[in-house]
């Protein structure tokens, strides 16, 4: 016998398994995302662009933390979010420039 409520081990596994499922998809959206930010890169690379936009990086970290307070998420973690995210594009930008990628 379980020393833990049934209904309560059952809801605890269901409500895993929809955070599983949410992280399924997000691994799935930051590969789809990747992959135009890798078109990105080899346009900017082509067009002789830096491999770093701060201008865009600015608005995005603007209009990032607006959603994010709208879906009460703290702002802060969606910039830290978004700031790894656009470090790791930006080196892969620059790898593609040095002609690595």
């Amino acid at each position: 016998m379980s020393e833990y409520d049934d209904a309560a081990v059952a809801e605890l596994q269901s409500i895993r398994q929809s955070i599983d499922n949410i992280d399924a998809a997000v691994i799935h959206m930051l590969a789809e995302r990747f992959k135009y930010t890798q078109r990105v890169g080899y346009l900017k690379a082509s067009a002789g662009m830096p491999p770093a936009d701060p201008a865009r990086e600015q608005v995005q970290v603007s209009r990032l933390r607006s959603l994010a307070a709208e879906s009460h998420l703290d702002p802060a973690f969606a910039e830290k979010f978004l700031n790894f995210i656009v470090a790791e594009v930006i080196h892969h930008h620059e790898q593609i420039a040095e002609g690595e990628a």
